[in-house]
Protein backbone atom coordinates (compact mmCIF):
# COMPACT_ATOMS: atom_id res chain seq x y z
CA UNK A 1 0.00 0.00 0.00
CA UNK A 2 2.77 2.43 0.91
CA UNK A 3 4.71 1.70 -2.28
CA UNK A 4 1.66 2.27 -4.48
CA UNK A 5 0.98 5.65 -2.96
CA UNK A 6 4.58 6.78 -3.18
CA UNK A 7 4.89 5.90 -6.88
CA UNK A 8 1.61 7.55 -7.85
CA UNK A 9 1.73 11.08 -9.18
CA UNK A 10 -1.53 12.75 -8.23
CA UNK A 11 -2.99 15.33 -10.57
CA UNK A 12 -4.17 18.74 -9.51
CA UNK A 13 -6.80 18.63 -6.78
CA UNK A 14 -5.94 15.07 -5.75
CA UNK A 15 -7.04 14.07 -2.27
CA UNK A 16 -5.55 10.91 -0.76
CA UNK A 17 -5.48 9.01 2.46
CA UNK A 18 -2.06 8.68 4.10
CA UNK A 19 -0.33 5.35 3.47
CA UNK A 20 -0.44 2.58 6.07
CA UNK A 21 2.91 2.64 7.93
CA UNK A 22 2.23 -0.30 10.26
CA UNK A 23 4.30 -3.36 9.22
CA UNK A 24 2.29 -6.56 8.83
CA UNK A 25 4.21 -8.24 11.63
CA UNK A 26 3.21 -5.49 14.07
CA UNK A 27 -0.50 -5.48 13.22
CA UNK A 28 -3.00 -6.67 15.79
CA UNK A 29 -3.77 -10.36 15.28
CA UNK A 30 -7.50 -9.63 15.00
CA UNK A 31 -6.83 -7.69 11.79
CA UNK A 32 -4.88 -10.45 10.06
CA UNK A 33 -6.49 -12.92 7.67
CA UNK A 34 -6.53 -16.43 9.12
CA UNK A 35 -6.66 -18.28 5.76
CA UNK A 36 -5.83 -17.46 2.15
CA UNK A 37 -8.57 -15.99 -0.03
CA UNK A 38 -10.38 -18.76 -1.97
CA UNK A 39 -9.47 -17.31 -5.36
CA UNK A 40 -9.01 -19.45 -8.49
CA UNK A 41 -5.51 -19.70 -9.91
CA UNK A 42 -5.55 -19.44 -13.70
CA UNK A 43 -3.30 -18.05 -16.38
CA UNK A 44 -3.70 -14.57 -17.81
CA UNK A 45 -4.54 -16.03 -21.22
CA UNK A 46 -7.40 -18.09 -19.81
CA UNK A 47 -8.70 -15.06 -17.95
CA UNK A 48 -8.65 -12.91 -21.10
CA UNK A 49 -10.51 -15.60 -23.07
CA UNK A 50 -13.11 -15.91 -20.33
CA UNK A 51 -14.02 -12.23 -20.42
CA UNK A 52 -13.85 -12.08 -24.21
CA UNK A 53 -16.36 -14.92 -24.36
CA UNK A 54 -18.66 -13.14 -21.92
CA UNK A 55 -18.43 -10.02 -24.07
CA UNK A 56 -19.26 -12.03 -27.21
CA UNK A 57 -22.42 -13.31 -25.55
CA UNK A 58 -23.52 -9.90 -24.33
CA UNK A 59 -25.24 -7.25 -26.43
CA UNK A 60 -24.61 -3.58 -25.73
CA UNK A 61 -24.62 -0.29 -27.61
CA UNK A 62 -21.04 -1.06 -28.63
CA UNK A 63 -22.31 -4.17 -30.46
CA UNK A 64 -25.35 -2.85 -32.27
CA UNK A 65 -28.64 -0.98 -32.16
CA UNK A 66 -30.27 -1.03 -28.71
CA UNK A 67 -33.76 0.54 -28.91
CA UNK A 68 -34.93 -0.41 -25.41
CA UNK A 69 -37.97 1.78 -24.82
CA UNK A 70 -38.04 4.02 -21.71
CA UNK A 71 -34.48 3.01 -20.86
CA UNK A 72 -32.55 5.38 -23.16
CA UNK A 73 -29.64 3.10 -23.98
CA UNK A 74 -27.56 5.83 -25.56
CA UNK A 75 -23.85 5.84 -26.24
CA UNK A 76 -21.68 6.77 -23.24
CA UNK A 77 -18.89 9.12 -24.44
CA UNK A 78 -15.40 7.92 -23.58
CA UNK A 79 -14.56 11.43 -22.41
CA UNK A 80 -16.76 10.81 -19.37
CA UNK A 81 -14.72 7.74 -18.48
CA UNK A 82 -11.40 9.57 -18.92
CA UNK A 83 -12.47 12.30 -16.49
CA UNK A 84 -13.95 9.88 -13.95
CA UNK A 85 -10.74 7.87 -13.94
CA UNK A 86 -8.55 10.82 -13.01
CA UNK A 87 -6.58 9.87 -9.93
CA UNK A 88 -7.97 12.77 -7.91
CA UNK A 89 -11.46 11.36 -8.36
CA UNK A 90 -11.10 7.59 -8.36
CA UNK A 91 -8.94 7.42 -5.22
CA UNK A 92 -11.26 9.48 -3.09
CA UNK A 93 -12.39 7.75 0.11
CA UNK A 94 -15.69 8.44 1.90
CA UNK A 95 -14.06 8.52 5.33
CA UNK A 96 -11.27 10.98 4.61
CA UNK A 97 -11.44 14.48 6.12
CA UNK A 98 -13.59 17.02 4.24
CA UNK A 99 -10.65 19.41 3.95
CA UNK A 100 -8.86 16.84 1.78
CA UNK A 101 -11.87 16.36 -0.52
CA UNK A 102 -12.77 19.96 -1.36
CA UNK A 103 -12.41 19.45 -5.12
CA UNK A 104 -14.79 16.50 -5.09
CA UNK A 105 -17.33 18.27 -2.92
CA UNK A 106 -17.07 21.20 -5.32
CA UNK A 107 -17.89 18.84 -8.20
CA UNK A 108 -21.07 17.73 -6.43
CA UNK A 109 -22.02 21.34 -5.66
CA UNK A 110 -21.54 22.39 -9.30
CA UNK A 111 -23.54 19.39 -10.52
CA UNK A 112 -26.37 20.35 -8.16
CA UNK A 113 -26.51 23.86 -9.62
CA UNK A 114 -26.55 22.72 -13.24
CA UNK A 115 -29.09 19.95 -12.75
CA UNK A 116 -31.35 22.32 -10.83
CA UNK A 117 -31.20 24.61 -13.86
CA UNK A 118 -32.10 21.77 -16.23
CA UNK A 119 -34.98 20.52 -14.10
CA UNK A 120 -36.37 23.75 -12.68
CA UNK A 121 -35.81 22.57 -9.11
CA UNK A 122 -34.27 24.48 -6.17
CA UNK A 123 -32.23 21.71 -4.53
CA UNK A 124 -30.94 18.26 -5.42
CA UNK A 125 -29.29 15.23 -3.86
CA UNK A 126 -27.25 12.55 -5.61
CA UNK A 127 -27.47 10.13 -2.69
CA UNK A 128 -30.00 7.55 -4.04
CA UNK A 129 -28.45 4.58 -5.82
CA UNK A 130 -30.90 4.22 -8.74
CA UNK A 131 -34.08 5.56 -10.28
CA UNK A 132 -36.42 3.35 -8.26
CA UNK A 133 -34.44 4.23 -5.13
CA UNK A 134 -34.90 7.89 -6.05
CA UNK A 135 -38.64 7.34 -6.41
CA UNK A 136 -38.84 5.81 -2.95
CA UNK A 137 -36.81 8.74 -1.57
CA UNK A 138 -39.04 11.31 -3.27
CA UNK A 139 -42.28 9.79 -2.00
CA UNK A 140 -40.76 9.52 1.48
CA UNK A 141 -40.10 13.27 1.30
CA UNK A 142 -43.70 13.89 0.25
CA UNK A 143 -44.90 11.89 3.24
CA UNK A 144 -42.55 13.77 5.56
CA UNK A 145 -43.98 17.04 4.21
CA UNK A 146 -47.55 15.99 5.01
CA UNK A 147 -46.49 14.69 8.43
CA UNK A 148 -44.89 18.05 9.20
CA UNK A 149 -48.16 19.77 8.25
CA UNK A 150 -50.26 17.36 10.33
CA UNK A 151 -52.06 15.93 7.29
CA UNK A 152 -50.42 12.52 6.89
CA UNK A 153 -53.38 10.60 8.38
CA UNK A 154 -55.76 12.34 5.99
CA UNK A 155 -53.72 12.18 2.79
CA UNK A 156 -53.30 8.49 2.07
CA UNK A 157 -53.62 8.30 -1.74
CA UNK A 158 -51.16 8.67 -4.61
CA UNK A 159 -52.65 9.05 -8.10
CA UNK A 160 -50.78 7.16 -10.84
CA UNK A 161 -51.70 6.72 -14.55
CA UNK A 162 -52.27 3.15 -15.79
CA UNK A 163 -49.40 3.52 -18.28
CA UNK A 164 -46.86 4.42 -15.59
CA UNK A 165 -43.62 2.59 -14.95
CA UNK A 166 -44.18 -0.28 -12.53
CA UNK A 167 -41.83 1.20 -9.97
CA UNK A 168 -44.23 4.12 -9.43
CA UNK A 169 -46.99 2.18 -7.65
CA UNK A 170 -44.32 0.11 -5.89
CA UNK A 171 -42.63 3.23 -4.50
CA UNK A 172 -45.96 4.64 -3.32
CA UNK A 173 -47.04 1.37 -1.71
CA UNK A 174 -43.68 0.91 0.05
CA UNK A 175 -44.19 4.33 1.63
CA UNK A 176 -47.58 3.24 2.96
CA UNK A 177 -49.81 4.90 0.39
CA UNK A 178 -52.87 3.58 -1.40
CA UNK A 179 -52.40 3.68 -5.17
CA UNK A 180 -55.28 5.12 -7.19
CA UNK A 181 -54.92 4.14 -10.84
CA UNK A 182 -56.03 6.70 -13.42
CA UNK A 183 -56.97 5.32 -16.87
CA UNK A 184 -55.58 6.69 -20.12
CA UNK A 185 -57.84 8.20 -22.73
CA UNK A 186 -58.08 7.20 -26.40
CA UNK A 187 -55.36 9.75 -27.22
CA UNK A 188 -52.87 8.03 -24.90
CA UNK A 189 -52.96 10.89 -22.37
CA UNK A 190 -54.44 10.90 -18.88
CA UNK A 191 -58.23 10.66 -18.85
CA UNK A 192 -59.03 14.05 -17.36
CA UNK A 193 -62.58 13.22 -16.33
CA UNK A 194 -61.30 10.30 -14.27
CA UNK A 195 -58.46 12.40 -12.89
CA UNK A 196 -60.72 15.24 -11.78
CA UNK A 197 -63.01 12.81 -9.96
CA UNK A 198 -60.06 11.14 -8.20
CA UNK A 199 -58.40 14.29 -6.82
CA UNK A 200 -59.57 15.30 -3.38
CA UNK A 201 -58.77 15.76 0.31
CA UNK A 202 -57.22 12.25 0.49
CA UNK A 203 -54.73 13.05 -2.26
CA UNK A 204 -51.12 13.12 -1.07
CA UNK A 205 -49.77 13.54 -4.59
CA UNK A 206 -49.56 12.39 -8.17
CA UNK A 207 -46.74 10.45 -9.86
CA UNK A 208 -46.27 10.63 -13.60
CA UNK A 209 -43.69 11.08 -16.31
CA UNK A 210 -43.97 13.50 -19.17
CA UNK A 211 -43.71 12.49 -21.97
CA UNK A 212 -45.53 9.41 -20.76
CA UNK A 213 -44.54 5.81 -21.41
CA UNK A 214 -46.39 5.86 -24.72
CA UNK A 215 -44.00 8.58 -25.88
CA UNK A 216 -46.78 11.21 -25.85
CA UNK A 217 -46.53 14.62 -24.20
CA UNK A 218 -49.33 15.16 -21.67
CA UNK A 219 -51.21 18.07 -23.23
CA UNK A 220 -53.13 18.71 -19.97
CA UNK A 221 -50.08 18.70 -17.73
CA UNK A 222 -50.67 22.23 -16.41
CA UNK A 223 -54.23 21.37 -15.40
CA UNK A 224 -53.10 18.10 -13.79
CA UNK A 225 -50.53 19.74 -11.53
CA UNK A 226 -52.86 22.65 -10.75
CA UNK A 227 -55.66 20.30 -9.69
CA UNK A 228 -53.35 18.44 -7.31
CA UNK A 229 -51.94 21.63 -5.81
CA UNK A 230 -55.42 23.08 -5.33
CA UNK A 231 -56.37 19.91 -3.44
CA UNK A 232 -53.30 20.31 -1.20
CA UNK A 233 -51.22 17.52 -2.74
CA UNK A 234 -47.77 17.48 -4.32
CA UNK A 235 -46.62 16.55 -7.82
CA UNK A 236 -43.89 13.98 -8.45
CA UNK A 237 -42.09 13.76 -11.80
CA UNK A 238 -40.66 10.42 -12.89
CA UNK A 239 -37.55 11.53 -14.77
CA UNK A 240 -37.20 8.40 -16.90
CA UNK A 241 -38.25 10.26 -20.05
CA UNK A 242 -36.47 13.57 -19.49
CA UNK A 243 -34.26 12.80 -22.51
CA UNK A 244 -37.12 14.01 -24.72
CA UNK A 245 -37.49 17.48 -23.21
CA UNK A 246 -34.30 18.55 -21.40
CA UNK A 247 -33.23 22.00 -22.47
CA UNK A 248 -36.67 22.63 -23.98
CA UNK A 249 -39.07 22.55 -21.02
CA UNK A 250 -38.38 21.55 -17.43
CA UNK A 251 -40.48 19.72 -14.82
CA UNK A 252 -40.51 22.77 -12.57
CA UNK A 253 -42.24 24.78 -15.29
CA UNK A 254 -44.79 21.97 -15.70
CA UNK A 255 -45.73 22.41 -12.03
CA UNK A 256 -43.84 19.55 -10.39
CA UNK A 257 -42.54 19.79 -6.84
CA UNK A 258 -40.12 16.87 -6.78
CA UNK A 259 -38.41 14.66 -9.35
CA UNK A 260 -35.90 11.91 -9.76
CA UNK A 261 -33.34 11.70 -12.54
CA UNK A 262 -31.96 8.51 -14.04
CA UNK A 263 -28.40 9.63 -14.71
CA UNK A 264 -27.79 6.40 -16.65
CA UNK A 265 -30.68 7.15 -19.03
CA UNK A 266 -30.60 10.83 -19.83
CA UNK A 267 -27.06 11.75 -18.86
CA UNK A 268 -25.01 8.94 -20.40
CA UNK A 269 -23.57 7.21 -17.35
CA UNK A 270 -23.14 3.40 -17.23
CA UNK A 271 -26.38 1.43 -17.51
CA UNK A 272 -27.08 -2.15 -16.60
CA UNK A 273 -25.44 -4.89 -14.62
CA UNK A 274 -26.90 -3.68 -11.36
CA UNK A 275 -24.92 -0.47 -11.17
CA UNK A 276 -23.27 1.73 -10.38
CA UNK A 277 -26.32 3.96 -10.63
CA UNK A 278 -27.69 7.26 -9.46
CA UNK A 279 -31.30 8.27 -8.98
CA UNK A 280 -30.75 11.91 -8.17
CA UNK A 281 -33.71 13.63 -6.48
CA UNK A 282 -34.49 17.30 -7.01
CA UNK A 283 -37.16 19.35 -5.26
CA UNK A 284 -38.69 22.78 -4.90
CA UNK A 285 -37.89 24.96 -1.88
CA UNK A 286 -40.85 23.70 0.18
CA UNK A 287 -39.33 20.20 0.21
CA UNK A 288 -35.67 21.16 0.72
CA UNK A 289 -35.78 20.56 4.52
CA UNK A 290 -36.70 16.92 3.96
CA UNK A 291 -33.79 15.98 1.67
CA UNK A 292 -31.62 13.06 2.87
CA UNK A 293 -28.55 13.90 4.91
CA UNK A 294 -25.86 14.83 4.33
CA UNK A 295 -26.17 17.66 1.84
CA UNK A 296 -23.21 19.52 0.37
CA UNK A 297 -23.11 23.10 1.67
CA UNK A 298 -20.80 25.94 0.66
CA UNK A 299 -19.42 28.01 3.53
CA UNK A 300 -16.84 30.78 3.77
CA UNK A 301 -14.30 28.11 4.68
CA UNK A 302 -15.11 25.80 1.80
CA UNK A 303 -17.49 22.92 1.23
CA UNK A 304 -18.88 20.73 3.98
CA UNK A 305 -21.25 17.80 4.41
CA UNK A 306 -24.15 19.10 6.48
CA UNK A 307 -25.95 16.67 8.80
CA UNK A 308 -27.79 18.98 11.18
CA UNK A 309 -31.16 18.99 9.42
CA UNK A 310 -33.95 18.07 11.85
CA UNK A 311 -36.69 17.57 9.23
CA UNK A 312 -34.58 15.34 6.96
CA UNK A 313 -35.87 11.85 6.15
CA UNK A 314 -32.36 10.68 7.09
CA UNK A 315 -29.86 8.71 5.06
CA UNK A 316 -31.13 6.51 2.25
CA UNK A 317 -27.82 4.78 1.54
CA UNK A 318 -24.27 4.56 2.85
CA UNK A 319 -22.17 7.71 2.64
CA UNK A 320 -23.29 10.17 -0.07
CA UNK A 321 -23.82 8.19 -3.27
CA UNK A 322 -21.96 6.96 -6.33
CA UNK A 323 -19.62 9.91 -6.75
CA UNK A 324 -17.94 8.84 -10.01
CA UNK A 325 -21.36 8.53 -11.67
CA UNK A 326 -21.95 12.19 -10.82
CA UNK A 327 -18.55 13.07 -12.30
CA UNK A 328 -19.51 11.33 -15.57
CA UNK A 329 -22.90 13.03 -15.74
CA UNK A 330 -21.42 16.46 -15.03
CA UNK A 331 -18.77 15.91 -17.69
CA UNK A 332 -21.53 15.03 -20.16
CA UNK A 333 -23.55 18.22 -19.74
CA UNK A 334 -20.46 20.44 -19.55
CA UNK A 335 -19.19 18.99 -22.83
CA UNK A 336 -22.60 19.53 -24.46
CA UNK A 337 -23.24 23.02 -23.13
CA UNK A 338 -26.74 24.52 -22.92
CA UNK A 339 -27.26 24.38 -26.69
CA UNK A 340 -26.05 20.80 -26.86
CA UNK A 341 -28.38 19.65 -24.09
CA UNK A 342 -31.34 20.97 -26.07
CA UNK A 343 -29.99 19.53 -29.32
CA UNK A 344 -29.71 16.09 -27.72
CA UNK A 345 -33.44 16.09 -26.92
CA UNK A 346 -34.33 17.40 -30.35
CA UNK A 347 -32.26 14.60 -31.91
CA UNK A 348 -34.01 11.98 -29.78
CA UNK A 349 -37.44 13.21 -30.88
CA UNK A 350 -36.39 13.46 -34.53
CA UNK A 351 -34.95 9.94 -34.56
CA UNK A 352 -38.03 8.44 -32.92
CA UNK A 353 -40.42 10.03 -35.39
CA UNK A 354 -38.20 9.10 -38.36
CA UNK A 355 -38.05 5.44 -37.32
CA UNK A 356 -41.75 5.37 -36.47
CA UNK A 357 -42.57 6.43 -40.03
CA UNK A 358 -40.08 4.03 -41.63
CA UNK A 359 -41.44 0.95 -39.85
CA UNK A 360 -44.35 -0.26 -42.00
CA UNK A 361 -45.19 3.36 -42.77
CA UNK A 362 -46.50 3.74 -39.22
CA UNK A 363 -49.14 1.04 -39.70
CA UNK A 364 -48.57 -0.65 -36.34
CA UNK A 365 -48.08 2.43 -34.13
CA UNK A 366 -50.49 2.10 -31.22
CA UNK A 367 -51.38 5.80 -30.99
CA UNK A 368 -51.48 8.28 -33.84
CA UNK A 369 -50.61 11.25 -31.62
CA UNK A 370 -47.18 12.80 -32.39
CA UNK A 371 -44.37 10.91 -30.67
CA UNK A 372 -41.65 12.37 -28.55
CA UNK A 373 -38.51 10.27 -27.87
CA UNK A 374 -40.17 6.85 -28.17
CA UNK A 375 -43.20 5.15 -29.65
CA UNK A 376 -45.17 1.98 -29.03
CA UNK A 377 -46.06 -0.58 -31.66
CA UNK A 378 -49.23 -2.61 -31.06
CA UNK A 379 -49.01 -5.91 -32.94
CA UNK A 380 -52.34 -7.46 -31.92
CA UNK A 381 -53.70 -7.32 -35.50
CA UNK A 382 -50.54 -8.92 -36.86
CA UNK A 383 -50.91 -11.73 -34.35
CA UNK A 384 -54.55 -12.30 -35.34
CA UNK A 385 -53.62 -12.41 -39.02
CA UNK A 386 -50.45 -14.51 -38.83
CA UNK A 387 -50.05 -15.96 -35.34
CA UNK A 388 -46.80 -13.99 -34.99
CA UNK A 389 -46.54 -12.24 -31.64
CA UNK A 390 -44.52 -9.28 -30.42
CA UNK A 391 -42.20 -11.84 -28.81
CA UNK A 392 -41.58 -13.48 -32.20
CA UNK A 393 -40.65 -10.13 -33.76
CA UNK A 394 -38.37 -9.34 -30.82
CA UNK A 395 -36.60 -12.69 -31.17
CA UNK A 396 -36.25 -12.17 -34.92
CA UNK A 397 -34.53 -8.82 -34.39
CA UNK A 398 -31.70 -10.60 -32.60
CA UNK A 399 -30.69 -12.22 -35.91
CA UNK A 400 -30.14 -8.71 -37.28
CA UNK A 401 -27.86 -7.69 -34.43
CA UNK A 402 -30.59 -5.55 -32.86
CA UNK A 403 -31.47 -5.75 -29.18
CA UNK A 404 -35.24 -6.20 -28.82
CA UNK A 405 -37.36 -3.22 -27.77
CA UNK A 406 -39.19 -3.35 -24.45
CA UNK A 407 -41.83 -6.07 -24.80
CA UNK A 408 -45.43 -6.11 -23.56
CA UNK A 409 -45.24 -2.69 -21.91
CA UNK A 410 -47.17 -0.52 -21.30
CA UNK A 411 -49.80 -3.08 -20.32
CA UNK A 412 -52.58 -1.01 -21.86
CA UNK A 413 -51.29 -1.86 -25.37
CA UNK A 414 -51.78 -5.42 -26.62
CA UNK A 415 -48.70 -7.10 -28.10
CA UNK A 416 -46.66 -3.99 -27.35
CA UNK A 417 -43.12 -3.21 -28.47
CA UNK A 418 -41.78 0.08 -27.10
CA UNK A 419 -39.06 1.53 -29.33
CA UNK A 420 -36.60 4.28 -28.33
CA UNK A 421 -33.79 4.90 -30.82
CA UNK A 422 -32.08 7.76 -28.87
CA UNK A 423 -30.26 10.71 -30.41
CA UNK A 424 -26.89 8.97 -30.72
CA UNK A 425 -27.92 6.68 -33.61
CA UNK A 426 -27.26 7.66 -37.23
CA UNK A 427 -29.84 7.75 -39.99
CA UNK A 428 -28.08 4.81 -41.64
CA UNK A 429 -28.58 2.72 -38.47
CA UNK A 430 -32.25 3.71 -38.32
CA UNK A 431 -32.72 2.75 -41.98
CA UNK A 432 -31.17 -0.65 -41.33
CA UNK A 433 -33.36 -1.15 -38.27
CA UNK A 434 -36.51 -0.21 -40.18
CA UNK A 435 -35.60 -2.68 -42.93
CA UNK A 436 -35.12 -5.42 -40.30
CA UNK A 437 -38.56 -4.72 -38.83
CA UNK A 438 -40.19 -4.65 -42.26
CA UNK A 439 -38.48 -7.88 -43.32
CA UNK A 440 -39.80 -9.59 -40.21
CA UNK A 441 -43.30 -8.31 -40.90
CA UNK A 442 -43.11 -9.81 -44.40
CA UNK A 443 -41.78 -13.06 -42.95
CA UNK A 444 -44.70 -13.10 -40.52
CA UNK A 445 -47.07 -13.32 -43.48
CA UNK A 446 -44.97 -15.53 -45.75
CA UNK A 447 -42.99 -17.81 -43.36
CA UNK A 448 -44.62 -17.62 -39.93
CA UNK A 449 -43.40 -21.06 -38.83
CA UNK A 450 -39.81 -20.10 -39.53
CA UNK A 451 -40.12 -16.90 -37.51
CA UNK A 452 -41.49 -18.90 -34.59
CA UNK A 453 -38.03 -20.48 -34.35
CA UNK A 454 -35.98 -17.29 -34.25
CA UNK A 455 -33.30 -16.39 -33.30
CA UNK A 456 -30.99 -18.64 -35.31
CA UNK A 457 -27.62 -16.86 -35.09
CA UNK A 458 -27.23 -16.09 -31.40
CA UNK A 459 -25.03 -18.09 -28.97
CA UNK A 460 -28.20 -19.13 -27.12
CA UNK A 461 -31.20 -20.03 -29.27
CA UNK A 462 -34.84 -19.61 -28.23
CA UNK A 463 -35.51 -21.48 -24.99
CA UNK A 464 -38.61 -23.54 -24.31
CA UNK A 465 -40.32 -21.00 -22.10
CA UNK A 466 -43.01 -23.36 -20.80
CA UNK A 467 -40.40 -25.93 -19.83
CA UNK A 468 -38.22 -23.24 -18.26
CA UNK A 469 -41.13 -21.97 -16.16
CA UNK A 470 -42.20 -25.44 -15.01
CA UNK A 471 -38.76 -26.96 -14.51
CA UNK A 472 -36.22 -24.19 -13.95
CA UNK A 473 -32.57 -25.13 -13.74
CA UNK A 474 -31.37 -23.26 -10.68
CA UNK A 475 -27.75 -22.20 -10.54
CA UNK A 476 -27.84 -21.82 -6.78
CA UNK A 477 -29.90 -23.87 -4.38
CA UNK A 478 -30.30 -23.25 -0.65
CA UNK A 479 -31.18 -25.72 2.04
Amino acid sequence: MKLIFEKSKPGRGTAMLPPCDVPFAEMDESLKRKAPLPLPEIGEGELARHYSELERRTHGVNNGFYPLGSCTMKYNPHLNEDIAMMVGFNRIHPLQPERTAQGCLGIIHLAEKLYCEITGMDAITFQPSAGAHGEFTGIAMIRAYHQKNGEDEQRREILIPDAAHGTNPASAAMNGYKVVTIPSGPDGCTNMEAFRSAVGPKTAGVMLTNPNTLGIFEKNIAEITDLVHTAGGLCYYDGANLNAVMGIVNPGAMGFDIIHLNLHKTFSTPHGGGGPGSGAVGCKEILRPFLPVPIVSETKNGYTLEYNRPDSIGKVRSFYGNFLVVVRALCYILSLGSDGVKEASEGAVLNANYLRKKIADGKYVAYKEPSMHEFVLGLSELKKETGISALDIAKGLLDYGIHPPTMYFPLIVEEALMVEPTETETRETLDEAAEAFNTLFRMAKEEPEKLHGAPFTTPVKRPDEVEAARHPILRYQFD
